[in-house]
């Protein structure tokens, strides 16, 4: 069932946000959309995607078409070369720059994505601490396997209590970095964290989108052939041409598979299999990552996009009353 909307900020408090995220072919892409036209002010989209991020790789990440780029701005796609190293701290700083754009144009942005370190870096700020101390990380991994994860979270909730509500008991790489970070710096990673600047999000409204697994799993299929039938092997052998077979974008789930596919080296069936098999992990494990983001409304295409779009325009109808000239009545605000 969904969330409740986080209740509206007191006084001027800070700006608006809101995140559209969800696993890989959940339908982002039309539901922002959708709600864009029924949200009582103009929003803009940024797109928090590590590969859409390329120029020239379309097929194979499924970039939103040129109409729907047109029907509703869009930014942060096409930005980077694949040769070009892009990480979430420039991502960060460029999305940053254009949400104050959209400020300034009267409308508010509407981040899209499935990236959730993109997404945290520009929500939250991205937090690097100390450095990494293979040491000390040696015998943490030690002492996690000889007297279990359980006794390591626990350790966390007496020196820092915050971060540890936040890690769940089993995410093993996360308790020992908080507990490296302790040791590193003789501070808590949580206080650390709380100096890192958010970009004035402090209280951004998230939205979810998600399917039952039977029918995501047939959604993903769909765009995988969806993928290939419009030139990802083509993208693939431009990528691997240039040299850029090690690099990020040449990364991006199934190029590897599309490139094989593309010189004769398997069939058209058994590709979709390996690249769907890809997906399917992926999205599991962007599943786990939303759901631990506290407050997320959770939306319900498969009931209707309408709907799913009509449930969210009242959540973010509900989110903007408690920020001032953004409540209301600025439709046709942005140029």
């Amino acid at each position: 069932m969904p969330a409740s909307v986080p209740p509206p900020p007191e006084g001027p408090g800070p700006r608006p946000l809101v995140v559209l995220a969800g696993p890989t072919a959940s339908g982002k892409t039309a539901l922002a959309a959708a709600l864009a036209g029924r949200a009582p002010v103009p929003l803009e989209v940024i797109g928090a995607d590590a590969r859409q991020i390329y120029r020239g790789l379309s097929a194979g990440t499924a970039k939103p078409a040129g109409a729907e780029r047109r029907a509703l701005p869009h930014h942060m796609i096409d930005v980077a070369d694949p040769a070009e190293t892009f990480d979430a701290a420039r991502y960060a700083r460029e999305a940053r720059s254009c949400a104050e754009g959209i400020f300034a144009r009267g409308a508010v942005p509407l981040v899209v994505g499935g990236s959730g370190l993109y997404l945290r870096a520009f929500v939250e700020g991205l937090f690097e601490g100390p450095g990494a101390q293979p040491g000390v990380r040696r015998r943490l991994e030690e002492e996690a396997g000889r007297e279990g994860l359980a006794s390591l979270h626990k350790r966390l909730s007496g020196c820092d209590p915050e971060a540890a509500a936040k890690i769940h008991p089993n995410d093993r790489r996360r308790i020992i970095r908080a507990l490296e970070v302790f040791e590193a710096a003789g501070r808590p990673i949580s206080s650390l964290r709380a100096e890192v600047p958010a970009g004035g999000f402090e209280r951004p409204l998230w939205l979810g989108v998600d399917w039952p697994p039977g029918l995501h799993a047939r959604r993903i299929e769909e765009r995988v052939r969806a993928m290939l039938a419009g030139g990802m092997a083509d993208e693939a052998a431009w990528l691997a041409g240039r040299g850029l077979a090690g690099k990020p974008s040449f990364e991006g789930l199934g190029y590897a598979e599309a490139l094989e596919y593309g010189q004769g080296g398997a069939d058209l069936e058994e590709t979709v299999e390996l690249i769907c098999r890809l997906h399917r992990g992926y999205a599991k494990r962007q599943r786990t990552w939303f759901r631990r983001v506290p407050g997320i409304l959770w939306l319900h295409p498969e009931e209707g996009i309408a709907r799913a779009a009509e449930e969210a325009a009242r959540a973010v109808a509900g989110y903007l009353a408690g920020f001032g000239s953004f409540a209301g009545g600025r439709r046709g605000a942005a140029g």
